[in-house]
């Protein structure tokens, strides 16, 4: 039974409980709303021109796409591969954007890869936007490839891409790429790159050498240049997946113009034009990599104002030396000069495919019948690699050879203008000049 205090503790008991309650729902804090910071988009301000710099590496018969001047065209197949590259100079972040477009009241999807890491993009609409793709550590300075694939389309075409927009700390220094819009022609091309041999003094009438191409290093629209003069050059050719040359060719003078004397049997002789103009003859021959092949050239002047330059070729598989043209340039009176090799590509849609050679054993024999051995070039480039438009060029001696090598966009370049020596055989060759055909 409850006595009088202890029901009076009780009620007041009830009355704080009350009152507390109603103070809480009355005075009740509420925390405020997480703030959740807005995402930032990695500034991509460096723009790498499509143009200049991309290539189809991967296409089915009959392919559509095309890379002209303002970019990627025409891209409408999922089976192409369009393909990017650029040089950076250090390690660190490196943040991908497309600028790009797609046909009106259209969206499509297409996949970024960059160092084994895949994005996805949507394009939408007519007007050229950035389209910011996605970021990734450069763990190594040098080359960096961008493939581009389309996905899913709901147009005619995935996109027009003008240009790969790139930043992060990978591209604070020493990048690399082609903007030169006026050249994008030769930047694609890949640079040239050559030996300028160190002959001694005197008239030289013949000039010999061998050259060697490495298995797989035979791409389509190599010219593997073996004696150059200062009038013409002599070399082999990957004219395409079924045809392959041995050329020789005399450029016309300033004034004047070169012609041809004789030719060989299987020689096909005229003019040539492009670059420059003069006297050519070819031959069709089927050279294979992996064998060494032997040139030789002879130049002198004919008592009359003229120079008459005329080479031959001799290849294992036929065991004989070939004529391959005499031809007479007028307005020249001297020997051979200049003696050079160079490497190059001569097919804009395949510059990021790589080729490399060995030139070995040269000689060249005084106007007196002197032998003297040739050991020593400076490597040097043409235009585009001297502007930096592509940097994967490399020249030097491997095995007792010299090589060169371009295209492939390696890392490792040689600095034009660097020297290099072989060492001596000692061993000139043996040559019946009384049986040359």
């Amino acid at each position: 039974m409850l006595t009088n205090n202890m029901f009076s503790i009780s009620a007041n008991v009830l009355l704080l409980l009350f009152t507390l309650t109603a103070a809480c729902k009355k005075d009740k804090i509420t925390s405020p709303a997480a703030t959740i910071p807005p995402v930032v988009t990695p500034v991509t301000n460096i723009a790498i021109p499509m143009g200049g710099n991309a290539y189809i590496t991967q296409s089915v018969s009959g392919f559509t796409e095309k890379i002209n001047e303002s970019g990627l065209a025409n891209w409408t197949a999922a089976s192409t591969t369009v393909s990017v590259y650029f040089k950076v100079g250090q390690t660190g972040q490196l943040d991908l954007a497309l600028k790009a477009k797609t046909d009106p009241s259209a969206s499509s999807v297409v996949k970024v890869l960059v160092n084994g890491t895949a994005f996805t993009v949507t394009i939408s609409g007519a007007a050229s936007k950035t389209y910011f793709a996605g970021t990734v550590n450069i763990g190594t300075a040098g080359y960096v490839k961008v493939d581009l694939q389309g996905m899913s389309k709901t147009g005619t075409s995935f996109a027009e891409v003008s240009d790969i927009m790139i930043g992060g700390s990978a591209t604070s220094s020493n990048l690399g790429y082609a903007n030169d819009a006026a050249n994008y022609y030769w930047s694609r091309r890949g640079p040239s790159c050559h030996l300028s041999y160190t002959i001694p003094s005197g008239d030289m009438e013949y000039f010999y050498s061998e050259l060697t191409v490495p298995a797989g290093e035979d791409k389509v629209g190599s010219y593997f240049m073996a004696n150059g003069f200062g009038e013409g050059y002599f070399g082999i050719q990957v004219n395409s997946a079924t045809e392959r040359r041995v050329l020789f060719s005399v450029w016309d003078p300033s004034a004047g113009q070169t012609t041809l004397v004789r030719k060989g049997t299987e020689v096909t002789a005229g003019r040539f034009g492009g670059e420059g103009t003069g006297g050519q003859g070819y031959m069709i021959f089927n050279w294979q990599a992996g064998t060494t092949y032997k040139f030789l050239t002879h130049g002198k002047p004919d008592g009359a104002g003229n120079t008459v330059y005329t080479s031959w070729f001799f290849a294992p598989e036929t065991g004989s030396w070939k004529l391959m043209a005499t031809f007479t340039r007028p307005n020249t009176s001297k020997h051979l000069t200049n003696f050079h090799g160079f490497l190059e590509n001569f097919y804009d849609y395949n510059g990021y495919l790589g080729r490399k050679a060995h030139w070995s054993n040269q000689w060249v024999r005084t106007a007196s019948g002197t032998w003297n051995e040739v050991t020593a070039f400076k490597f040097t480039v043409d235009a585009t690699g001297s502007n930096k438009q592509r940097m994967d060029f490399a020249g030097g001696v491997e095995n007792g050879k010299f090589f060169l090598q371009n295209g492939g966009f390696f890392a490792n370049n040689i600095t034009p203008g660097t020297m290099f020596t072989r060492t001596a055989t000692g061993v000139s060759p043996i040559i019946d000049f009384t049986s040359l055909p």
